[in-house]
């Protein structure tokens, strides 16, 4: 029922910058809490960025500065903005989202997240 889908991955060189999409069909966006997961090769998909319905938002320490999370309810739209990559960053980085908010949403647990897009490749150059 709902479809994510993302867009805007690439090959990057160090310190240039992406911005991610995902569109979201099939429910209410507004209804929906929203998180942006990444996967290494052969490791478990971890927690990037997140915003509530409301939009609050959630970031692994290691993209904050950097990287920023929104949301576009007239459109449908998720967005991160990603600045000043890093090699470390390389990753399929996942649209996904929940009908969990307060305090039944765990944003940082991967698990979290009932609905998943088919994933960006992004990869940082050095």
């Amino acid at each position: 029922q709902v479809m994510l889908g993302e867009s805007g991955g690439g090959l990057v060189e160090a310190g240039d910058s992406l911005k991610l999409s995902c569109v979201v069909s099939g429910r209410t966006f507004s209804s929906l809490s929203m998180g942006w997961i990444r996967q290494f090769p052969g490791k478990a998909r971890t927690f990037v960025a997140a915003i509530s319905r409301t939009g609050s938002t959630y970031y692994l320490d290691s993209v904050k500065g950097r990287f920023t999370i929104s949301r576009d309810d007239a459109k449908n739209t998720l967005y991160l903005q990603m600045n000043s990559l890093k090699p470390e960053d390389t990753a399929v980085y996942y649209c996904a989202a929940t009908e969990k908010d307060g305090r039944d949403w765990f944003p940082s647990a991967a698990d979290e997240y009932e609905y998943w897009g088919q994933g960006t490749q992004v990869t940082v150059s050095t």
